[in-house]
């Protein structure tokens, strides 16, 4: 179907007849063409025939402002992507489009939007950390610690160290985060006898350094 003119202009009796039925025609299905109106009026409703798109001519110039999608295969109204919601005022209050997964992710966003399942998850999964020992191993860490040396967890997780001393003076296990000032987070006291052990264990954060001081180490393993 092709617009048809809505404006009638001055002619015969037969001829202005026929104007008259082609403009009502035109405003009964909605100014309805593959392409623009001839002589559209502004704040004229026009149904995109090719886009299957129903627009509004802008209040002002020559634009057209899309409404909604019409699939005529189902024979369904469908809103668009990015639609703003809006107060009668014209305030926004919010959008109804898929906005950017690292916006959910960033968590900083106000503009309230429809969401799907998998983009929750996804900015739930970006912002919380897996907990301690999922996707991590003990390892035997004997081979390259010593006491008395302090070692940074560079691994982006959290790691829990176990230490096992065999001496009879006190070992102190300690963490920083700057390799400067160190807090106490475990102590082993001496015991009388050599053959004696004793363990302990401290949950490391990510970039955090840590150290074992005094006695004699016979285990050190981390889960990380």
């Amino acid at each position: 179907m092709t617009a048809r003119v809505i404006v009638i202009p001055n002619a015969t009796a037969s001829t202005t007849r026929i104007n008259i039925n082609d403009a009502l025609a035109a405003l009964g299905s909605t100014n309805s063409g593959a392409t623009e109106p001839p002589d559209s009026l502004n704040n004229m409703l026009w149904y995109d025939t090719a886009n299957h798109l129903l627009k509004i001519k802008a209040e002002t110039g020559g634009d057209w402002i899309s409404i909604g999608y019409f699939d005529q295969s189902t024979d369904t109204f469908k809103i668009l992507d990015d639609t703003i919601v809006a107060t009668t005022a014209g305030a926004t209050t919010g959008l109804i489009g898929d906005q950017a997964t690292g916006t959910w992710q960033a968590g900083t966003g106000t503009t309230e939007s429809l969401v799907s399942p998998a983009k929750v998850k996804a900015a739930i999964d970006a912002l919380t950390e897996e907990p301690i020992g999922v996707g991590q191993t003990w390892q035997n860490m004997a081979g390259s610690r010593s006491v008395g040396t302090s070692y940074q967890n560079t691994t982006g997780r959290p790691i829990m160290v176990s230490i096992c001393t065999n001496a009879t003076n006190r070992t102190n296990f300690q963490v920083s985060t700057d390799n400067s000032t160190w807090v106490s987070v475990g102590s082993l006291a001496g015991y009388g006898n050599i053959g004696d052990e004793k363990s302990s264990q401290i949950i490391v954060p990510d970039n955090h350094y840590y150290k074992a001081t005094g006695g004699s180490l016979s285990i050190w393993a981390e889960l990380r």
